[in-house]
């Protein structure tokens, strides 16, 4: 069950408390009997960096795809110029 964040608009009293989802949000403050309102907090979670593949985060030896370096699949190879015929 998460936890969540109230502020008193009066009191400005705050606290934390467990709730289902399910349950309704709380609307008067446990010490002045005044108007709560739902504090919103920055997500725990941040992803950073220039991609996720689904092969990031399993073992080697589950995964039956191997991951290929993302310069080597965008890129392609370099081919020779031919030679210049000498006459």
């Amino acid at each position: 069950m998460p936890t969540y964040a109230y502020a008193c608009k009066d009191c400005d009293h705050a606290f934390d408390i467990v709730q289902s989802f399910s349950d309704s949000s709380l609307t008067e403050c446990p010490e002045c009997k005044g108007a709560l309102r739902k504090k919103f907090n920055s997500v725990g979670v941040v992803f950073k960096g220039s991609g996720f593949y689904r092969t990031d985060s399993r073992d080697a030896k589950g995964s039956t795809v191997s991951a290929a370096p993302a310069a080597a699949s965008s890129t392609p190879a370099a081919t020779p110029a031919p030679a210049a015929a000498a006459s």
